[in-house]
């Protein structure tokens, strides 16, 4: 039976081929990528070889040509494995557009090709020590200088950057002219000045690999410019409408996923001679989650149509990315709840759900900014 309205017969057979890959690739694997604190380059490789790596690209470039359900279906299906996995949708559904949308010919042809693959691994660097949400602030400069960018700054917080081989890096051309002065650079691996630091130590996500980044007079060929200088800020504002649809379909199906294993604990659980399915608080706590999960499906169902359709829906997605994210953060407490003491214990998936959840309100543009938006675009 197909998930959504727009998935046809097609749609239902490439889920169930990535479902029986996950299940056999990543799902028994995925206790050691969290232990080992990253998720193998070998494992995206699998995922390119599959045809689950950017299947939106043209086949003139390796891709598939398939339109944004095939990323959704991708998106839902890692996200049930576990949030660490956020990387690969990052990849897919974030960076790689860019190259697509802004890219010159010849930048396509060198690294689409790759991309699809998984030999070569991408990352979006806009934040830094002292820049998050004001994206105008960021200090991170690149000067022209004949054939090369100099680039001189830092980046932090960045996902995929222990691994990343093309890294679309946020920088100001033009220092003072705020968003005007924002242009992208592809900073590609090994280029000389270009360090990166340690894999960062987070709370939750731990097999997924965030590190910060290190430009010291790094040399950058003016030909990895994406599109034109000082238009950065608008090709950002451009695709954070697909970032946040990204973010609020992984909310979703993590609160799905959530609700689902209580189900089964409380089920299975007994206590004072009984199951804890059969007390009366234990079917309200369960009835309101899942009303509020069907709620935010049929809601992001919507979104998803409109945004396939190529509707501008920057209004309604900040409100999606902000409630699913909070209404998943709110599940994960109660959930954990309903595990008990078992809950708080490692062996259990809750518990991982529990710390991996809460970033979400956090990255992709906070919570906070996502009202802020609603609100002016409401005329306030």
């Amino acid at each position: 039976m197909a998930r959504y309205r727009f998935e046809g017969e097609e749609h239902e057979m490439f889920r169930s081929t990535l479902r029986k890959f996950l299940e056999k690739e990543a799902a028994p694997k995925y206790d050691q990528w969290e232990k080992d604190r990253i998720i193998p380059k070998s494992f995206w490789k699998r995922l390119g070889e599959m045809g689950f790596l950017c299947p939106q690209v043209e086949e003139q470039y390796g891709g598939l040509g398939l339109d944004f359900s095939y990323s959704v279906i991708i998106g839902e299906e890692l996200e049930r494995v576990g949030a660490s996995t956020t990387g690969i949708t990052l990849h897919n559904d974030i960076v790689v557009p860019y190259i697509e949308a802004y890219g010159t010919q010849e930048q396509k042809e060198k690294w689409l090709p790759g991309c699809v693959t998984g030999d070569l691994i991408t990352a979006v660097a806009m934040t830094e020590p002292g820049a998050g949400s004001d994206l105008a602030n960021i200090k991170t400069t690149a000067v022209k200088t004949g054939d090369y960018y100099i680039v001189n700054g830092q980046k932090t917080f960045i996902t995929n950057g222990i691994h990343a081989d093309l890294i679309l890096v946020v920088v100001k051309t033009d220092p003072d002219a705020r968003h005007k002065g924002i242009s992208l650079l592809v900073v590609e691996e090994g280029m000389p000045g270009f360090k990166r630091g340690g894999k960062l130590d987070k709370v939750g996500m731990h097999a997924q690999d965030t590190a910060e980044l290190y430009f010291e007079d790094c040399r950058v060929p003016v030909t990895n410019l994406i599109g034109q200088e000082g238009d950065g800020f608008s090709y950002l504002m451009d695709k954070l409408q697909q970032e946040r649809l990204v973010v609020a379909i992984a909310a979703q199906t993590a609160s799905e996923d959530m609700l689902n294993m209580t189900i089964d604990y409380v089920k299975s659980r007994q206590a004072f001679g009984k199951p804890v399915s059969s007390f009366q608080n234990t079917q309200f706590k369960i009835a309101e989650m899942a009303t509020e999960i069907e709620l935010g499906k049929s809601f992001l169902e919507s979104l998803i149509e409109e945004h396939i359709a190529g509707k501008e829906i920057v209004t309604k997605v900040s409100m999606a990315k902000y409630w699913l994210t909070e209404t998943a953060r709110k599940i994960s407490i109660e959930c954990m709840q309903l595990h008990g003491g078992y809950g708080y214990m490692e062996e259990y998936k809750i518990a991982r759900r529990y710390r991996d959840t809460p970033v979400s309100s956090i990255y992709a543009g906070t919570n906070e900014i996502m009202k802020t938006i609603i609100a002016k675009r409401l005329g306030l």
